[in-house]
């Protein structure tokens, strides 16, 4: 029962080790990506350690499970765990595991549900906001499958992206939904609307949806850990920037970055001419310091890693994972590897 005690003391390790870590590191704003995946891969690890350290608890209380697992191992592998070690603790301790993942798997399924009604909520303000062309009557299947800009009359400008609901409507497996305003249209130039929906794209194509909202689940989840807490934090700006890079690399950065400027114009206060409401169905505006250096990191921010170095940073979040997994298939492994040496 070694192994099973030892492996959540990793994982506490990573998560009190890995947001200090990161925290620190200045090429995240140059490498967006990478740095989303070195996150993941220190909250995969996290969670890894935890339910690894389930898996051998289980093991150690339930034989079916036991014998299912080292069907075929040699009789030393199974011995060098130790599962009958332990006594009335293992099955405390399983408790515990268990109700740890019950609470997690609870509180993902509470931010996807919201989530859903949220999404439903606002695609059924926008289509009353912008409600169907004549045709559609007469061809509602073909214009709906061919859906994917929805144009909202609204003279701010605006644009977002929009995960349609799936089963109420006969779209395609994964519609990818864009919304922009009339405002939007009138007052970008057709290079920096480009570079808006191609930034809009960046988000739909990645998900990033599904990544803040498990972010943000963990977050609740477990308010007291530094790291989940961090993850929800650094996600929510990383996936933007991410997203300008992606917008970038297609129209270039001069455009991008006066295209976040003029969708954001009036809270920066270079204009008064635009109501301050907010139209039913948008999501809310970004803070004005996270716009600011955001333009700011697109004109005149340090250039990206160079390939070597986003491989290295790659390979510690693959090393991240492979820790917990490592810890847990050391005893057997030494154990063959002694069986090994004497044969």
């Amino acid at each position: 029962m070694g192994t099973a005690f030892a492996l959540p003391l990793v994982g506490v390790a990573f998560a009190i080790a890995a947001p200090r870590i990161l925290a620190r590191a200045d090429w995240q704003e140059r490498e967006p990506v990478v740095a989303l995946w070195v996150w993941q891969c220190a909250v995969a690890a996290v969670l890894l350690c935890f339910g690894l350290s389930l898996l051998v608890t289980a093991a150690a209380l339930c034989a079916p499970l036991r014998d299912r697992l080292f069907w075929i191992a040699p009789r030393g592998v199974q011995d060098s765990y130790d599962l009958t070690v332990g006594g009335a603790w293992r099955g405390v301790f399983a408790a515990v595991l268990v109700t740890a993942a019950v609470h997690v798997v609870l509180h993902l399924v509470r931010e996807a549900h919201i989530a859903r009604i949220s999404r439903r909520r606002r695609y059924h303000e926008l289509r009353r906001a912008a409600p169907p062309l004549p045709y559609e009557s007469r061809q509602r299947w073909r214009a709906r499958r061919a859906e994917r800009l929805l144009v909202m009359e609204s003279p701010r400008p605006q644009a977002w992206s929009l995960p349609l609901p799936r089963r109420p409507l006969p779209l395609p497996r994964r519609p990818l939904q864009l919304v922009v305003s009339t405002g939007a249209m009138r007052r970008l130039s057709q290079e920096q609307l480009d570079a808006v929906l191609a930034h809009e794209r960046a988000h739909a194509r990645a998900r990033h949806h599904l990544l803040l909202q498990s972010a943000g689940a963990l977050a609740t989840a477990f308010p007291g850990a530094s790291l989940f807490t961090a993850y929800a934090d650094h996600s929510a700006r990383l996936v933007e920037l991410a997203a300008d890079d992606a917008a970038a690399y297609r129209h270039g950065h001069l455009a991008t970055a006066l295209a976040l400027l003029d969708l954001n114009e009036t809270r920066l206060g270079a204009s008064r001419s635009v109501p301050a409401a907010w139209a039913p169905g948008t999501p809310p505006p970004p803070p004005v310091e996270e716009v600011a250096a955001r333009v700011d990191r697109l004109l005149t921010g340090a250039p990206r890693l160079r390939p070597l170095q986003r491989l290295n940073l790659t390979a510690v979040g693959l090393l991240m994972i492979l820790v917990p997994v490592l810890v847990t298939l050391a005893p057997g492994l030494g154990t063959l590897l002694t069986m090994g040496w004497r044969s």
